[in-house]
């Protein structure tokens, strides 16, 4: 088992997860519906329910709609709900149709450390207990600051405690409605291109969503819609909207169901892609949204004390943030701090993180691919100039700091076997991306094993999905020939010393090609293989629903080896990856007998687990199972005297023996706080300690080959968002939907 480090006397830390104390007997009801509904309707039964009995909250878990009343409060009577229930369907109609629930009424409910925390925080929720303050505004956008709360558990000595979360969030929203800024836009006579797609946000609840459709026009349906709007202003800018204003049909996440909205009912979110069109530069909206630790550590106090007393008059109590003077037992670190973790290179040369480079220069690759086994064998490097800037020296000068002589320091021998110039500066639209495509046919007349491109800096911010980034068109034609690139933008290329850009770029360069520049020296004990397992869609353009999802894996080694990627040949639908790819993907003739450590991107769903446990058994193997969530986890902060600074790499809170909060990254305080991971071992997978899942995800992040710096997310999951991203538009290695090269670094 992993050791655990007993935390230091001086070595603070804390959570922003706060236990919930029940101060007197809850004021509670429960009942379920009939026949049953999922979560989304139920959730929204919920909400409503909420609205219509004021001092009342209710809150829907596993079939159940739990009700709580402040202390005192006599309850609404049966025929109250009977009514409240009728209005609710009525109002619903549109979208649930003709249907009617009744409801049933549980005695002696018993309330659960989760329900009461789910209850806690739709206190909050519901009664908007706190504040938005806003901090900046400019053309009708603000950036604000935001608490953000939800429920958590954790288990303690005395058994499992209901807990909330209270972080601090930025947001960067526009303060006038779609309906406004529709009517205020250039291109509102093409309402198809300007809407569909178009990431917006609920203004009466805040839930953000993206069009997916043009249902109508106000025209047709302003009497019905004028019925259904909840506020007086939302009435009056339908009463006062054009008759030939848009009616539009959003999504809500992954959710497949589609919700009809007027434009008024919806306010555009701020993005970098569309902060343009409201005369704001992204770059300084992000600068002004960083929160500094006093500020957070101030915001964070101000705003418990408001919750606090909006949940007393319900019999809660917020107690101090779960910390490491109360709990040390919860909180963990590495035994060896993770940037001191051997790393072996080749010629059985150790190093550390930090001594990537040397292990290079001094050891080499620790395994070269077996196209370049045999050390006459040069990289064949061909170079497409798209800027203007000067590569000559980049290339093949004598000084120290060009490819050829940094691969040679690396121990590979290269030739820069074709080298092409195409001025860009007159060119664009098709003209511009036809003799792009003729120049990179051209180039790879003579075989090469890698492209450097070279591009103007104004091709950072094309529009890939309107065909006008260079970058994208050519990394798409090279992969599909299987040909590896490296692009190079002409303001790194003047503007960064030649030495630091290859530090950067070589050693994903070698891992492209195939090699492994380093491993782990010390074989992880937790399983013989470690699997990514991922499943990613993108939402279609003009039509609704998402687009088919593709699924990929990638499968490492006990030293953290990557050994080879694996692709989907077709898309799938759903969540869901389905049994027959599964099975496909975890082949018998590797895995049999064998311990593997699968992790998931986000939760398992529908029923892969109990696919992957039956195929676990028909080949004699032991998967342990474990679900990596990237968002809405809490926070960790270290605790300097009275403030909180920034969490130690490597430290986690353990919520239970089967989840725990990691923090994997080291953020520099220009940038922010590090986001931690969630990590979940399912319960019906192989057992093993959370401790020792933690100590594995943390050295899996130290195999990225691709840069210095080692990433958020462990190895085999690393990537995978890029991968679909590719995959879905249709680009990758059409010959290798399996292969043992990482071209997606």
């Amino acid at each position: 088992m992993t050791a655990i480090v007993s935390v230091a006397q001086e070595s603070v830390h804390l959570s922003e997860i706060m236990p919930l104390s029940i101060l007197s007997p809850l004021n509670l009801m429960c009942f379920r519906v009939t026949p049953e509904i999922d979560k989304e309707l139920a959730n929204r039964l919920g909400f409503r329910f909420s609205r219509k009995f004021p001092g009342v909250v209710v809150s829907w878990h596993e079939g159940y709609f739990w009700v709580l009343g402040t202390l005192g409060q006599q309850m609404p009577s049966p025929s109250e709900w009977r009514d409240a229930i009728a209005e609710i369907q009525e109002d619903l109609k549109a979208d649930i149709g003709n249907r009617s629930y009744s409801i049933q009424w549980v005695r002696q409910p018993s309330v659960t450390p989760k329900v009461s925390a789910e209850l806690a925080g739709q206190i909050l929720k519901v009664n908007r207990s706190l504040p938005v303050t806003p901090i900046f505004s400019k053309n009708g956008v603000e950036v604000v600051r935001k608490a953000d709360i939800w429920a958590e558990t954790i288990e303690l000595l005395d058994g499992l405690k209901p807990c909330l979360t209270l972080t601090i969030r930025s947001k960067i929203v526009s303060i006038v409605n779609l309906a406004d800024f529709f009517e205020q836009h250039p291109y509102r006579q093409n309402p198809e291109q300007l809407l569909v797609g178009f990431k917006v946000q609920e203004i009466e609840r805040g839930g953000n969503c993206t069009i997916t459709e043009i249902v109508g026009t106000l025209g047709e349906q302003r009497e019905e819609l004028i019925e259904l709007a909840q506020g007086s202003v939302s009435k009056a800018k339908l009463i006062e909207a054009p008759a030939e204003q848009p009616v539009v049909s959003v999504q809500f996440g992954k959710n497949k169901k589609q919700f009809r909205y007027p434009l008024a009912a919806l306010r555009p979110c701020v993005t970098a892609e569309t902060s343009e069109r409201f005369q704001v530069k992204y770059g300084n909206l992000l600068k002004v949204a960083k929160i500094r630790d006093r500020e957070r550590q101030t915001l964070i106090e101000s705003n418990k004390k408001l919750a606090q007393a909006a949940l007393a008059s319900y019999g809660f109590k917020l107690e101090r943030s779960i910390n490491s003077r109360e709990y040390p037992g919860l909180f963990w670190q590495p035994s060896t701090p993770l940037d001191q973790t051997p790393l072996l290179f080749g010629g059985n040369f150790k190093g550390i993180r930090g001594q990537v480079l040397v292990g290079l220069s001094q050891g080499g690759v620790y395994r070269r691919h077996e196209d370049y086994r045999d050390l006459s064998r040069s990289i064949r490097i061909s170079a497409l100039k798209l800027c203007d800037s000067s590569v000559g020296a980049f290339l093949e000068g004598t000084n120290g700091d060009s490819i050829k002589q940094r691969l040679k320091k690396y121990k590979f021998s290269s030739d820069v076997v074709n080298k092409k110039h195409l001025s860009v500066k007159d060119l664009n639209g098709a003209v511009l991306r036809a003799e792009v495509e003729k120049a990179v046919n051209e180039l790879v007349i003579i075989p090469t094993d890698i492209v450097l491109v070279f591009l103007p800096q104004s091709d950072r911010n094309a529009d890939d999905d309107e065909g006008g980034s260079l970058y994208q068109r050519i990394y798409s034609q090279l992969l599909r020939r299987g040909i590896a690139s490296q692009v190079i933008y002409d303001d790194t290329l003047n503007n960064v010393n030649h030495k630091q850009i290859l530090n950067q770029v070589i050693p994903g360069i070698l891992a492209k090609l195939g090699n492994l520049p380093f491993v782990l020296a010390e074989p992880l004990k937790i399983a013989d293989y470690f699997i990514g397992l991922d499943i990613s869609r993108v939402a279609k353009k003009h039509l609704p629903g998402t687009l088919n999802a593709c699924a990929s894996i990638r499968l490492y080694g006990s030293q953290g080896e990557f050994i080879r990627y694996q692709l989907e040949d077709s898309l799938i639908e759903g969540e869901e990856v389905p049994q027959r790819l599964l099975e496909t993907l975890l082949p018998e003739t590797e895995l049999r007998n064998k311990t593997v450590l699968i992790y998931r991107d986000g939760p398992f769903c529908g029923k892969e687990v109990d696919h992957l446990l039956e195929w676990a058994k028909a080949i004699e193997a032991k998967f342990i199972l474990v679900e990596c969530k990237k968002s809405g986890s809490p926070r960790l902060y270290n605790l300097n005297g009275k403030n909180i600074t920034a969490p130690t790499q490597g430290l986690a809170l353990k919520l239970s023996p089967q989840e725990a909060i990691l923090v994997t990254t080291k953020v520099n305080d220009s940038v922010g706080l590090a986001r931690p991971l969630r990590l979940i071992v399912h319960p019906r997978g192989h057992q093993v300690s959370i401790e020792s899942v933690l100590e594995t995800t943390l050295k899996l992040t130290l195999l990225h080959h691709g840069a210095l710096r080692e990433p958020r997310l462990p190895m085999p999951l690393f990537g995978s968002d890029r991968i679909a991203e590719l995959r879905l538009k249709g680009i990758y290695p059409r010959s290798m939907l399996m292969g043992d090269r990482q071209f997606w670094l």
